[in-house]
Parts: structure tokens; sequence; C-alpha cells
């Protein structure tokens, strides 16, 4: 539901606190849930309860966000300092780059800004992340007057390519699920080829053998238990009421 409902997100990931607030990850959903809504000062607790659960330090770049949204840029790039940085997978320190050349621009260091994003590995970033990269170095360009740089860093990508960057999402994408009636079917196998459909009957052959050899092992069982049960005097094993009655009697 993050894409798109954060809030009702959130109100699932505080049910799952409420549940099992010691696990790691329901602390991570909570505090990403937190950070997707804006509420920076809840998702930061949030997120340094999962490292202290897991000594994980790979929300590093949301902590720092985190920060800048708390009006903090400088603890933002102080967070980006610490020795867990450059634990971080590839993709992870491009976001970190990303948060710091963000604070940095909160700082008025436009140039420093722009420098930070410069750097031979973020710019190897690919896909969504190679969009998201783009798009604050715009930001940072535009910031120290190079609009027309700015420009061609956007010009490269698509709209939709943006759109995705930005967590833009199409409502009409939706999964549709189809119910084949018996017509539709027999079109369907219409189109199979015959050597295919041949070896799918010939599994179905062999698996209905199978079966019959089950029910056959079963029936066989039952009269075994059925003959155990007339030389113990005609009680069934399954009917402990009858042998409390007999007892019953006898006393």
């Amino acid at each position: 539901m993050l894409d798109v409902d954060p809030e009702l997100a959130y109100e699932h990931a505080q049910a799952a606190v409420r549940r099992g607030g010691r696990v790691d990850v329901v602390r991570e959903a909570a505090g990403i849930a937190a950070y997707r809504t804006g509420r920076y000062a809840e998702a930061l607790r949030e997120l340094r309860t999962v490292r202290r659960l897991n000594g994980s330090s790979e929300h590093l770049p949301v902590m720092a966000d985190c920060e800048r949204g708390l009006g903090r840029p400088e603890r933002a790039i102080v967070l980006s300092q610490e020795p867990e940085a450059r634990t971080l997978d590839a993709d992870g320190q491009v976001e970190l780059a990303i948060v710091v050349s963000g604070a940095r621009l909160d700082l008025g260091e436009n140039e420093a800004a722009v420098a930070t994003l410069a750097t031979p590995a973020v710019r190897a970033a690919r896909g969504v992340l190679a969009v998201r990269v783009a798009q604050a170095r715009a930001s940072a360009l535009e910031a120290v007057g190079r609009d027309d740089e700015a420009v061609a860093e956007l010009a490269r990508f698509s709209q939709a390519e943006l759109d995705a960057a930005d967590g833009v999402v199409d409502e009409d994408d939706d999964i549709v699920v189809f119910d084949l009636d018996e017509t539709d079917l027999d079109d369907d196998l219409g189109g199979l080829d015959e050597s295919a459909l041949d070896e799918g009957a010939a599994v179905a052959d062999t698996i209905e053998d199978e079966d019959d050899l089950d029910v056959d092992g079963a029936a066989q069982q039952s009269d075994g238990d059925a003959d155990r049960d007339e030389g113990a005097g005609g009680f069934s094993a399954g009917d402990p009421s009858d042998e409390r009655r007999d007892g019953e009697e006898t006393a």
C-alpha cells in the first residue's frame, strides 16, 4: 500500500507494531511507512531501533533524509560520514549521495552539492536510480546557474521514467483476472500443439492410475482393520464409548 495509499500503509504498520514490536522487520515497516507519510521524527526513531535490533545500517540514507526533513541538514551530513556508511552497497551509497547533495543545497553549499553527484560511482547508477541522480543533479546545477546542463540532465529520460522516479503510480495498472468459460477454454486448447495435449493426457492418466492404487491400498487396509476388530470381540478400535459401557455392565 505504500505506493497507492501511504497513510493506510502506515496504519497497517502501526497495527503490526502493536502485535510484534520487538521484531526488526516490523519496526522497519513502521519506519518506512512513517517516512513516506512525512513523520520524520517517528521514522528516525523506528529506524534507529531497527539498527539496534539487527545491527544493519542499510537505512542510513533514509535516516539522513529524515534529518533533512526535520530541518537539520548538518546532521544528515554527519550521518553520511559515519564508518557504517562505507558498508552500504553501491545503490545505498548513491542514495546517500543524493541525500547529502540535498543537504548541501539546504546549507547554501551549491557547488559542493554538484560535486557530491559528480563521482564515478554516482554516475554509474542505472535504472530508476539513475533518473533520480539526474533529477538531483539538475536541481544542483540550477542552483549554481548552469541551467542548460540541468535541462540536458533530464532530457535523457522520458516523462514516464521521470514519473517512475518520482513515485507516480498509474492507478489504471490493475491486475485483471479473467474467468474463462468452457468455450474460451476450448478455443485456447485449440491453439496448443497436439503433441503437448497428448503429453498432458498421458500425465493425467498416470496420476489417475496412482490414485487408483492409493484407493485399493486403503480398501485393503480397511478390510484388515475390520478382521482385527472381529477378533477383538466386535469392538471397533476407534469407539471407546462401547468399551466403557461394557466395563460399566461388568462392574
